[in-house]
């Protein structure tokens, strides 16, 4: 399994409705926030590799989609996808100014989530996250994409929808970035990631 999927991601009637009330009463949006917080932190934490960007991503992408949510209308991949839109978008603005600041390094920080980890927890999972960066680090900027955005719990139909990509196009880049970190995993079993086969559930 690809790791860091989390919890089954929530259905789209969920989110419909939570979103037909949060138009209706703003103060409701802070129940989109809560479901979706982690997920968007984490995914914007892979792409970057710092706490410190990913905090300021995930804030940035909950301040547009607040800002733009009363002209939200439902569409294909429903809300998911138009969040992790946003979230895309702002990753990619976030790289532009990076390379602007050529000094700074886009894995400067790898502690932990967890505030108050044991020694024998913050050392696994710092291993593990460097890991699975080493890992994402050798496949193709459109098969990390498609992979990112799996592990953060999104169907094959969503992510066309945030990459502008078709469906078979998603397919063939997870289909072929599977086989490609196969094959870095055999040649390094320590890695200990197994991920899914691309033939069961891509279009889920």
């Amino acid at each position: 399994m690809i790791p860091g999927g989390g919890d089954p991601p929530p259905t789209g009637d969920d989110d419909a409705s939570l979103v037909a009330h949060a138009q209706d009463d703003r103060q409701a949006f802070a129940l989109l926030y809560d479901r979706y917080l982690d997920r968007v932190y984490r995914y914007c934490y892979r792409r970057l590799a710092t706490h410190e960007a990913a905090e300021d991503a995930s804030s940035a992408v909950f301040t547009k989609v607040l800002t733009a949510l009363g002209s939200y209308q439902d569409r294909p991949g429903g809300f998911r996808a138009w969040l992790f839109t946003i979230a895309h978008n702002v990753i990619t603005d976030s790289y532009r100014d990076r390379a602007r600041r050529p000094s700074e390094s886009l894995a400067d920080d790898l502690d932990l989530i967890d505030p108050d980890p044991s020694p024998e927890d913050a050392a696994v999972a710092s291993d593990e996250r460097r890991r699975l960066h080493t890992l994402l680090a050798q496949l193709t900027p459109e098969q990390r994409q498609v992979i990112e955005l799996r592990l953060a719990g999104l169907t094959g139909p969503e992510i066309g929808e945030v990459l502008g990509r078709s469906r078979g196009a998603v397919n063939l880049a997870q289909h072929r970035a599977v086989k490609r970190l196969q094959r870095l995993i055999a040649r390094d079993p320590h890695h200990g990631f197994t991920p899914d086969d691309p033939e069961r559930g891509g279009d889920r």
